[in-house]
């Protein structure tokens, strides 16, 4: 295992670092938000079945079509001097990359053909084939490891026996001078978007001569329920059988109480939909997730939390052995939260990524004794393929976005494969952070990072950039962001902060359970010590001149802050914050969250959401503060942010309300990610411009 923090300590701290690299910075400028838009996302390694290749894809920006394309790329892997080459350049969107089983060929998603479809691509060249011509939009796939079968989900009206009733239907609508939707039960719209009655479900299709063949069969048709269920569900939630014949999802019922239940259950059911799914977690009324079959068949393996109505609960492993019937957990003494899974090809090991201490590192988990080994160090692991002796994983940090690198599962040897950015990054002075602890709320440990401006002199002082992040049930560490990425503040001449409060994730279960009912309580105290031990470590921090940044939880923050803790800021800014949380119970949709966090629903306990509600402090306060908020918003709805605006304004203090309408409680467009860094940026250097000696 990589000791990450003596490598951290022989790093020798931020100045040292600046100082040997001072000759090559003097030909680099600083890294701004263009930057951050123009970079190229690397995502979804697949590795082939022998090892020999691994493809991924990468997403570039359009601005003049204010959007993101994306195209797949090869990488052998027999010798270090191969070279990354493009295998698909079509105008539209090509994505989630998938290996035949014989290594021949690569499935994937596009919309080349006016609608989002399976296509193959054979590595023996030639054009690109489609596997898939249906009336209506595939959303996820996975082929079957005999290649008999392709599974895939799709949105349908339920009682639409045939694809074409979907597709007419929703053309109808389309068309209709009458807009209205009548709706009896909640959800009546999730994250962005409003309900239509069309539901995802889960479907198969059998394959011959690389396309499908028959009419598709409904899997996981004969329950009402959402596979993948929005707004984040993917192809991670369902998983054929090695031989082909049984698929595993997850699915939480469409009952009427959807909206406050996180009871997802991990169903199996016959490939090809001659059986009812059956549900082999009824005993658990908590979330089960992510379901992997071992390679030999005989072991199911998925997440599951123990606590009904949690969506922060930690994810512990369950394994079943599908012979026996018998479910036992596995590394139950594990403090800490699994994200997906992936099988090592002899069944023995498993491996997950999971936030540790400010970073997300990968781990194995051995499946006889529960042993778990941390394999990586510093930085996010974002997702892996596993191979035979080899491990692909696309990894970030918090200096460079996710590229990929290659893991030898024998020794541990960690080798970078692709240098997407290298270029650009080259030509880029960018901020260095440190990692430093300090003691919080009862004498705490708690971690925190601080980044030095991009142009760093460390005979100066530099005002500050204070980011809350959001969840609460979150971490801003280790990691590459394209929404909240501190390069881009560093890149603007802020030194920037920001700290893992109590309710964070990654430091065990009950430091991220100790917000629960109070949201503004030990947070508030962890931030502010843990801006005074940035400010006691680092001279080079100007107390006088801070701005609080923050989104979602962390937007609430701001809010909170602005009544409860006045100095040393002389601005605030606030995106997609929470302003009074009664209101809030009422009108967002994932009503489980609210009801866990404050004990229960407004209208049973309203003191709890008084309790630490920012509304009931308006009154105190002062400080500028800027909102932003996009109209698509449903998680914390657009109110919420007028509100706050609104309070400002009738308070007379100095106020700004940015508004995307087009947007949702992320700022995703090209052109609209530009103009929401300006004007944040734009409001940093009205606030916090230095003063001159006359004050002026």
């Amino acid at each position: 295992m990589m000791d990450w923090r003596a490598s951290l300590a022989a790093a020798g701290g931020i100045v040292l670092i600046l100082a040997a690299a001072a000759s090559l910075a003097a030909e680099q400028r600083a890294f701004t938000v263009d930057d951050l838009v123009a970079l190229g996302r690397v995502t979804e390694p697949a590795l082939s079945t022998d090892g020999r290749f691994v493809v991924y894809t990468i997403s570039e920006v359009d601005l003049d079509a204010n959007r993101r394309r994306s195209d797949l790329w090869l990488l052998g892997l027999d010798s270090d001097q191969a070279l990354p080459r493009r295998i698909t350049s079509h105008p539209e969107n090509d994505s989630h990359p998938r290996w035949a089983p014989d290594g021949r060929a690569i499935y994937f998603l596009s919309s080349r053909g006016g609608s989002s479809q399976v296509w193959r691509l054979s590595l023996a060249g030639g054009e690109a084939q489609q596997v898939t011509d249906y009336p209506i939009d595939i959303d996820t796939f996975a082929v079957s490891p005999d290649g008999s079968r392709l599974a895939f989900t799709a949105r349908v009206y339920s009682d639409c026996g045939q694809f074409a009733c979907t597709a007419e239907r929703a053309a109808a609508a389309e068309k209709s001078p009458a807009t209205g939707i009548v709706h009896e039960r909640l959800f009546v719209r999730h994250w962005d978007q409003w309900s239509d009655r069309r539901v995802s479900q889960l479907f198969s299709a059998a394959l011959e001569r690389e396309r499908v063949v028959g009419d598709p069969v409904p899997v996981s048709g004969s329950l009402d329920a959402n596979v993948p269920a929005p707004p984040f569900g993917d192809a991670s939630d369902y998983a054929f059988s090695p031989d082909g014949a049984r698929i595993a999802f997850a699915a939480r019922l469409r009952d009427a109480g959807e909206p406050w239940s996180t009871n997802f259950d991990i169903y199996e059911t016959a490939a090809d939909g001659s059986s009812r799914p059956v549900n082999l977690t009824a005993d658990n009324q908590a979330w089960d997730a992510g379901p992997v079959y071992s390679p030999d068949g005989k072991m199911l393996v998925w997440r599951a939390m123990a606590r009904p109505g949690f969506e922060a609960d930690r994810f512990e492993l369950r394994l079943r052995d599908l012979e026996g019937g018998t479910t036992r957990n596995l590394a139950a003494d594990w403090d800490r939260s699994a994200g997906s899974l992936v099988f090592a090809p002899d069944g023995k090991t498993l491996y997950t990524a999971t936030d540790h201490f400010g970073q997300h590192p990968l781990w194995s988990v051995d499946l006889k004794s529960g042993r778990t080994r941390m394999l990586t160090g510093p930085g996010r692991v974002e997702s892996v393929a596993v191979g035979a002796d080899r491990i692909i994983a696309s990894m970030a940090t918090l200096t460079s976005p996710a590229e990929l690198y290659s893991l030898s599962v024998r020794s541990d040897q960690l080798q970078q494969l692709t240098r997407t950015n290298g270029d650009l990054l080259a030509e880029r002075k960018l901020g260095r952070p440190e990692q430093f602890t300090y003691r919080g709320w009862n004498d705490a440990t708690v971690y925190g990072y601080v980044m030095t401006p991009a142009q760093f002199d460390p005979s100066r002082r530099y005002p500050v950039a204070f980011i809350v992040h959001g969840g609460p049930q979150g971490s801003f560490g280790n990691a590459w962001s394209y929404r909240w990425n501190p390069q881009t503040y560093a890149g603007a001449g802020y030194a920037v902060v920001f700290i893992d409060f109590h309710g964070s994730t990654g430091y065990g279960q009950a430091f991220t359970d100790s917000i629960s009912g109070d949201w503004g309580g030990k947070p508030l105290e962890d931030l502010r010590a843990g801006l005074a031990a940035a400010f006691a470590r680092y001279p080079w921090l100007d107390q006088d001149r801070v701005c609080a940044l923050g989104a979602s939880y962390g937007g609430y923050m701001i809010n909170w802050l602005a009544g409860n803790w006045h100095e040393p800021f002389r601005c605030l800014i606030n995106h997609s914050g929470l302003f009074d949380l009664e209101s809030m119970y009422y009108s967002t949709e994932e009503l489980w969250f609210p009801e866990w966090e404050f004990g229960g629903p407004a209208f049973e306990v309203p003191e709890n959401y008084q309790v630490h509600n920012p509304a009931n402090h308006v009154e105190e306060w002062r400080k500028p503060m800027l909102v932003i908020h996009g109209l698509k918003d449903f998680r914390v709805p657009y109110t919420q942010g007028l509100a706050t605006f609104t309070a400002l304004q009738r308070r007379g203090i100095e106020s700004r309300l940015l508004i995307f309408p087009d947007e949702n409680h992320w700022i995703l467009k090209p052109a609209n990610s530009l103009q929401w860094h300006r004007e944040v940026e734009r409001w940093l250097a009205e606030w916090l411009e230095e003063e001159t000696q006359d004050g002026s």
